[in-house]
């Protein structure tokens, strides 16, 4: 499933970063702190490696 969005593509990049273990999960808030509780690993970085040149900053 690819983001709908470049916000949701950078939330879920946050997410993924959080539960391999690079960052600290108490960094994240809102849409990104769902995401890392809420989806897998492998959801998250089918999000995250959306390609971005088509995709707008927020989804209306």
């Amino acid at each position: 499933m690819p983001a709908k969005s470049k916000a949701q593509q950078k939330a879920a990049g946050a997410a993924l970063s959080a539960k391999r273990g690079d960052t600290p999960k108490s960094k994240l808030k809102g849409a990104s702190k769902s995401m890392a509780e809420s989806m897998s690993e492998k959801e998250l970085e089918e999000l995250a490696h959306t390609r971005r040149k088509s995709l707008p900053e927020k989804k209306g």
